[in-house]
């Protein structure tokens, strides 16, 4: 059998491989003579994820083997695969550096399968946090925003979209609690375009993403930074509500997700919300920056309301004579039947300075 042969059994010879690594489990055996299989963590239609110890190296860490199984009908698409591969794994390796997105270790192909060695973050997802606690409140959505959105920033600098961002892909580390997010969609994704006709493969089988999470132009195959805000948005909804985006009903007129109702949340974060969610790219944040700098403003409107009270001076009646004197223009005072007299903060402190001045020079 030539190596082209053996590499169009790929897909049927990947189904005995995948038992192959599921019959380690809970044994001995080593994969590549040193990774020990300890358990399936997950299973999806590019292949399968394992929990793995590293039994060379001391201490026996604990890793993550993620098994991606393309499906190639000729050598062209199996070339372009490896070559994609190749690409795609370099730039986990470079991604890795940051500390809310697990370190890649190794990376190779065996029995013609693509194989990433990746940190293992212990913890849980936040999928299942809000099924053992509850829906989630407002400071803590908004504390959740703060600390990831600083990641999607990082990965939109360099040039990566998620693709998958969704409660099952973030863990909260049982060691220090911070947001780590997973399983990037991209790999996925690339390795589908390299494979033969990836175009209508990809149109009817193979959309990286998760429904209820992807945004209509990650159906459209064509994901842009901004499709990763959307689906941050409906994690935040998802967290808000404890329910599905396909539990929520949508708006038959604009198809957005009818979530308002189902939450208790200031305005001004409920606005916020609704432009990461938008349908239409036009409307939606279009970086994270964009989020991160409506978080910023927001929290500063409390203050902003406080400035605009206005408070009586004593109590008494001023002259106009004395308004003059002050230099108190007339937008700043408000005069109520009593002709008591209001002047917004900066007026005040204003006029108690030079009031100060005037006694300092009469004092000397």
């Amino acid at each position: 059998m030539n190596r082209f042969s053996q590499k169009t059994t790929n897909y049927q010879e990947s189904i005995s491989q995948q038992t192959q690594l599921s019959q380690m489990c809970g044994s001995k055996r080593l994969f590549r003579d040193r990774y020990e299989i300890l358990q399936v963590l997950g299973r999806g239609g590019f292949g399968v994820t394992f929990l793995a110890k590293n039994a060379v190296l001391p201490g026996n860490p604990l890793c993550v083997i993620k098994q991606l199984c393309p499906k190639v009908t000729s050598p062209q698409s199996w070339q372009r695969a490896c070559m994609r591969f190749e690409k795609e794994a370099r730039t986990l390796g470079q991604l890795g550096s940051h500390s809310q997105i697990p370190m890649l270790l190794d990376y190779f192909q065996a029995n013609g399968e693509f194989f990433l060695i990746q940190e293992y973050v212990p913890g849980l997802t936040l999928a299942r946090e809000v099924r053992q606690t509850g829906p989630k409140s407002e400071s803590s959505v908004k504390q959740f925003l703060k600390e990831l959105l600083p990641v999607l920033q990082y990965l939109h600098k360099h040039h990566v979209i998620h693709r998958d961002i969704k409660p099952q892909n973030l863990l909260r580390c049982e060691y220090d609690g911070r947001i780590v997010l997973i399983d990037f969609g991209a790999v996925k994704e690339k390795l589908v375009d390299a494979c033969e006709n990836s175009i209508n493969q990809a149109a009817n089988t193979n959309f990286i993403g998760t429904r209820g999470f992807a945004p209509p132009e990650q159906f459209s195959l064509r994901p842009v930074y901004a499709s990763d805000i959307y689906a941050l948005g409906v994690t935040c909804i998802y967290m808000l509500t404890a329910k599905s985006p396909l539990e929520l009903d949508y708006d038959p007129n604009t198809g957005e997700i009818s979530w308002q109702k189902q939450v208790n949340v200031s305005n001004s974060f409920a606005q916020i919300l609704g432009k990461m969610v938008k349908i239409t790219l036009e409307d939606r944040f279009k970086t994270a920056d964009d989020v991160m700098k409506a978080l910023s403003s927001e929290s500063y409107l409390p203050t902003l309301a406080n400035c605009l009270t206005n408070q009586k001076l004593n109590n008494k009646s001023i002259t106009q004579h004395e308004i003059t004197q002050e230099k108190i223009t007339q937008h700043e005072i408000i005069q109520h039947e009593n002709y008591d007299v209001y002047m917004p903060p900066v007026a005040r402190t204003a006029s108690a300075i030079r009031k100060w001045r005037a006694r300092f020079k009469e004092t000397r």
